[in-house]
């Protein structure tokens, strides 16, 4: 039997929204069993959140692929006690509350650890547990706007732009998801567990890269500049006759080679061009205006087996439609099939891009409608009886 690699890892999920969810949709891709607790009757703000299909979000269905459903009031004194015998036999807490929530509701780390010394408490927030902007709310539009990501988005002169994707969601979540397998690694050398702070502010300041370091180690602002890279020339989008593509030149000899392509040999001998640093000093307008009056006389497809033959990097810009239905999205198993309640269909959502030989490349259950497992968990993992959940149902507790 195929093992993933975390099967036998329980994870207590109380995430909503986005950041928090694509962190536990990591650990259930993975193998992990994921226990996705919600508020009786209400459940996750993205149930709300198109697109919708009969009614059910498939927002949802996205990113809460392969966890099963609970609900449970952490307000009331049953649902904070039901959550403590949670914790007894869980490894990970995973939250993305305003800071300070679980805290107040008696649910600290010290009070977690107190419970279960291996507990692994995981938190996504917008500024980080500690400062004077720790209690702020935040969205990814904000996080991106003040990490300085909205200041190099877009073209010169227009105005600072998001980035489509919320990166600072995901990455955020990709990245408590990857603080959580080393948690869980120091765990069985040191058998105790850790708290784990992911800000997005953080995450995305660290994915500025060249930005960054073009104002710590030269001193400049970075600027907006379209899809120029600032440190590479030529790396940019440019027109075919039938299209858009997006190519770039890396070394010198892979330049080279695009002058030999395009018949003009001249061009990594003229001063100007020489050099990485001389490209990119003088890129526009005449480096870019000789590619294009190149580029502009044939079509992607030209194009496209033009610089294959010679080994750049090479993509034509395509559409959402496109790209989810050209053969390499296939081939790489990059839409999964799912059969999901709520819908009582099938629908197709991206898969995942963490493909590890030999284990399957598949969902195991679609997402859960709301507290669909809370029988079957809170009667194997706590023993609770019918009697029992109903009357924590009738109560509101679950």
């Amino acid at each position: 039997m195929v093992r993933r690699p975390l099967e036998g890892v329980r994870v207590l999920d109380l995430t909503q929204a986005y950041s928090g969810p694509f962190c536990t949709m990591h650990l259930a891709d993975l193998g992990a069993e994921v226990l996705k607790i919600e508020r009786p009757n209400k459940g996750d703000q993205t149930r709300h959140w198109g697109p919708f299909k009969n009614d059910f979000s498939a927002y949802f269905a996205l990113i809460n692929r392969n966890k099963k459903g609970l609900t449970l009031d952490l307000r009331s004194e049953e649902g904070k006690e039901i959550f403590r015998e949670l914790i007894k036999v869980s490894d990970v807490v995973c939250e993305n509350f305003t800071v300070g929530t679980l805290e107040k509701l008696g649910f600290s780390y010290e009070e977690m650890k107190a419970i279960n010394p291996r507990i692994i408490y995981a938190s996504i927030s917008g500024f980080g547990l500690e400062g004077t902007f720790a209690t702020r709310p935040c969205y990814d539009v904000v996080a991106q706007a003040m990490s300085g990501m909205m200041s190099v988005t877009g073209h010169p002169g227009g105005p600072a732009t998001k980035i489509g994707p919320s990166v600072g969601d995901n990455y955020s979540g990709t990245y408590l998801a990857l603080a959580t397998l080393a948690a869980l690694y120091n765990r069985t050398v040191t058998g105790e567990g850790q708290r784990l702070d992911v800000a997005m502010i953080d995450t995305l300041y660290s994915v500025m890269e060249n930005f960054v370091v073009m104002y710590t180690v030269s001193g400049i602002t970075p600027e907006r500049a379209g899809n120029i890279d600032p440190g590479i020339a030529p790396f940019d989008s440019f027109m075919a006759k039938d299209g858009e593509f997006a190519m770039g030149c890396g070394t010198n000899e892979m330049f080279e080679r695009l002058c030999d392509a395009m018949g003009r040999p001249d061009l990594p001998k003229n001063p100007l061009y020489n050099s990485n640093g001389n490209r990119c000093d003088n890129y526009l307008p005449g480096l870019k205006d000789a590619i294009l009056a190149w580029t502009t006389t044939k079509t992607l497809a030209e194009l496209e087996q033009i610089f294959v033959d010679i080994s750049i990097p090479f993509g034509p810009i395509m559409s959402i439609p496109e790209i989810s239905e050209h053969e390499i999205i296939q081939r790489r198993n990059m839409l999964w099939n799912v059969y999901q309640p709520g819908i009582d269909e099938e629908i197709r959502i991206p898969g995942t891009p963490m493909k590890i030989h030999g284990v399957p490349d598949e969902p195991r259950k679609p997402a859960p409608l709301l507290g669909e497992d809370n029988e079957a968990i809170f009667k194997s993992l706590l023993n609770l009886s019918d009697d029992k959940l109903k009357e924590l149902e009738s109560k509101g507790v679950i």
